[in-house]
């Protein structure tokens, strides 16, 4: 699931269960929140060649964003539109498109909102701070590019990363009192029904994500939709992540989140292909720039961010990276 240079500097040390505590404590308040080849001639004399295949241009608007706090940006200034409890930032990735696009303000429309589940496409959304109205009606038969990034929230996701923190503090609390500590608590209590509880979850949000693809399409039946990924939370290895979360987080669990968020991305590019959506990878583009990789280069933010911003959600390289993925893919 999920806006300035920063310097590079060692996380300060924090004692591990102090840690894996506000780790869970921070999740729990941040969560309410391919180109064509060219056609050749053959080659006999007089032979008049085949004509150079066109590709399509890019749609000019209306554009219309849906999505949760990932695209909208939590958190990032500036924060504008409304409802305010959206926290939509005016420089996240769907604002980016459009300035990339040159669409005019009347061509484009943003109604991601963070906290937003497939549901909240289809029906009024409650932030605290106002409602948002159902996404989709955002949605017209003049509608030329859609954009959604959503998913992560029905999977579930940050509620996983909730318990594998609180699972983590329980078992640094045992290790503290002699018991040896687990290899992946967190994977344990997954798995202990005898099957993969994740899984269940990204599945049972793909069905979801599926009808609304379908809704999409009968709304809006001439626009391009894209199906936005999740950017990479977690290092492939575990070890680049210490200086970050210390010794809070087993590195078996730490590989255990970044297998569910390639699970995760993997439901997205399926319902997007099947759907006759495009998928646009941010997973790729973002490796090495995880959380753990430092304030100069990451694109999404650890458990204790920098000020203002918010934990394990993109930050405004983040946004951008993920801007510059999407017009890609929207240019071909």
């Amino acid at each position: 699931m999920p806006r300035t240079t920063y310097r590079t500097m060692p996380a300060p040390a924090r004692p591990t269960v102090a840690l894996t505590a506000g780790l869970a404590a921070l999740l729990l308040a941040g969560c309410t929140g391919a180109g064509g080849a060219d056609a050749g001639g053959g080659g006999f004399a007089g032979a008049v060649p085949a004509p150079a295949a066109k590709s399509t241009p890019p749609p000019t608007g209306p554009y219309v964003a849906l999505g949760d706090s990932y695209t909208a940006g939590l958190k990032i200034a500036p924060q504008v539109g409304e409802p305010a409890g959206c926290s939509r930032s005016g420089v996240n990735y769907p604002s980016l498109v459009a300035k990339g696009l040159g669409l005019a303000a009347a061509q484009f429309q943003d109604v991601s909102c963070s906290g937003a589940r497939t549901g909240d496409l289809t029906g009024a959304q409650e932030t605290g701070r106002g409602t948002n109205p159902p996404q989709l009606d955002a949605l017209t038969g003049d509608t030329r590019l859609v954009t959604v990034g959503i998913g992560g929230n029905d999977a579930g996701f940050m509620e996983v990363v909730q318990e594998c923190a609180k699972e983590n503090l329980v078992d640094a609390v045992k290790g503290l009192v002699g018991a040896s500590r687990a290899a992946s608590p967190c994977r344990a209590h997954y798995a202990s029904g005898g099957t993969d509880d994740v899984q269940r979850r990204v599945d049972a949000a793909g069905e979801r994500l599926g009808g609304i693809l379908q809704d999409i399409r009968r709304r809006s039946p001439r626009a391009r939709v894209y199906v936005v990924g999740y950017p990479t939370l977690l290092p492939a290895d575990p070890a680049g992540c210490e200086r970050v979360l210390g010794k809070a987080v087993a590195p078996g669990d730490l590989g255990f989140l970044s297998e569910k968020e390639q699970q995760l991305n993997a439901m997205l590019r399926k319902r997007a292909e099947g759907a006759g959506a495009v998928f646009v990878d941010a997973a790729a583009p973002s490796a090495g720039h995880d959380m753990c990789a430092g304030e100069a280069a990451r694109w999404v933010e650890p458990p204790f961010p920098a000020p203002g911003l918010a934990a394990i959600h993109p930050n405004a390289k983040g946004q951008e990276a993920v801007a510059a993925a999407v017009l890609k893919a929207v240019r071909g």
